[in-house]
């Protein structure tokens, strides 16, 4: 158990009431869109799992190859269709689902590889997963500077930002899960900040703070926090000051095997040479080839 999923409800409550601070949503959600429309076929039943906003159904409302379009998640506002769910236990029907899609969601799920699974499940044959989370180095100035300033304040770093699993990671937790023809890619996204203060602002905006179940539960010290701000200037500035904040979106998806999918040639099954089809001189195993 990493995160504390009733903390993160709460952390969204809170964005909503602020005024949520959607611009990497809405980026994300475009693109999503644009993902689906080159893909030729059509969707009856898809599912919205776990997106915190209506974002990515409004990007998908006038695309003519979904069908019914279901929002999923813990609390949802704003839905003709929609079923409160947790990411972690979906209540989906075996084979009931043509299309799953999430944005920003995934990253916040104790048990990635179960709910993998479970899509799968809930997938019909040819049925498509396609999500987006953030991984990678997402934060990486920001985590930088905290355990640099806890160190030096407080003699020793608690955790601040929330792990990220890698984009290899996630393309094995795929295969893994039983999806055909994984693909998995990485869109850096740099935001640039006037202070690490208004950085801390849009995260909480997007309900994106800390909720890890080990978080340090006492409040920050304030020598820590202004420390913290120092070693972000000083680290990660640009010439005119603005200081940079990286995004990884990890996009991932898969597809539940169907019989009409592309399948691996049987191993001895070639018809040509490699080495003809490089125009190369095949040199046999054991032998280096002459310089």
């Amino acid at each position: 158990m990493i995160f504390d999923r009733a903390l993160i409800r709460a952390r969204q409550d809170r964005a909503r009431r602020l005024g949520p601070a959607t611009f990497l949503l809405e980026r994300v959600a475009q693109e999503l869109a644009d993902r689906l429309s080159v893909v030729v076929r059509h969707f009856d039943v898809a599912v919205d799992l776990g997106t915190p906003a209506a974002d990515v159904r409004r990007a998908l409302a006038n695309n003519p190859a979904v069908g019914r379009l279901i929002a999923a998640s813990p609390a949802v506002e704003g839905a003709s269709l929609a079923v409160i769910a947790n990411e972690e236990a979906l209540p989906f029907a075996q084979s009931s689902l043509d299309l799953v899609v999430s944005a920003l969601a995934l990253q916040t799920v104790n048990d990635l590889p179960g709910t993998l699974v479970q899509i799968r499940r809930a997938l019909r044959p040819d049925g498509l997963l396609l999500a987006a989370l953030l991984g990678g180095d997402t934060l990486g100035e920001l985590r930088q500077s905290f355990a640099t300033a806890e160190a030096e304040i407080e003699g020793g770093a608690s955790p601040r930002v929330a792990p990220f699993a890698d984009v290899r990671e996630i393309g094995a937790l795929l295969q893994r899960a039983g999806l055909a023809l994984p693909v998995t890619d990485l869109d850096r996204v740099t935001v640039r900040y006037s202070s690490v203060f208004d950085l801390m602002r849009d995260l909480r905006r997007m309900g994106a703070t800390s909720a890890l179940i080990e978080r340090r539960r006492t409040p920050l010290r304030r020598a820590t926090l202004l420390r913290m701000a120092e070693i972000y200037q000083r680290s990660f500035s640009d010439p005119d000051g603005k200081l940079r904040a990286t995004f990884d979106i990890i996009w991932l998806s898969g597809w539940a095997p169907h019989a009409s999918q592309q399948q691996p040639l049987r191993p001895g099954s070639a018809r040509a040479r490699l080495a003809d089809a490089l125009g190369v001189s095949e040199q046999p195993a054991g032998e280096k080839a002459g310089r």
